[in-house]
């Protein structure tokens, strides 16, 4: 009688989640707080001396503004150029937990120690992955 050995377990790498670009964060940040300050494009763009549609542009992450214009606009907001970029950064880690996550948990993958009914019908370690963590 022959014996067919089960085919082994592939671990199939997760599509890494698309990290934000700079300047989307960026935009997103100064339209939020601006929006929170109940304050118009126009009232902003006119006390940073930047034009309006450039600001809007930075705002819907259009275009790469240098950092003169970032602090600018940060502080016709009443930021400081640092409370701006340590909002950003708050807000790509915050975006980037969960693309973490996800790379180090792989649920359809068996956990060491526990194996599934299939896997012990095969016999010891047939089919199993073993990670470590």
């Amino acid at each position: 009688m022959t014996t067919t050995q089960p085919e082994p377990l592939r671990v199939v790498p997760l599509p890494q989640p698309k990290e934000p670009l700079w300047r989307d964060v960026v935009g997103d940040v100064l339209r939020r707080e601006r929006l929170a300050q109940e304050r118009t494009l126009k009232e902003v763009a006119e006390e940073a001396r930047i034009s309006m549609p450039y600001l809007s542009e930075v705002e819907r992450g259009r275009k790469e503004a240098s950092s003169e214009v970032l602090a600018a606009a940060a502080h016709a907001l009443g930021l400081r150029l640092a409370d701006l970029l340590g909002r950003v950064q708050e807000e790509i880690l915050r975006t980037a937990q969960p693309a973490l996550r996800s790379e180090t948990s792989l649920a359809s993958v068996t956990r060491l120690g526990s194996r599934s009914s299939a896997t012990r019908a095969a016999g010891p370690g047939a089919g199993e992955v073993r990670l470590a963590a």
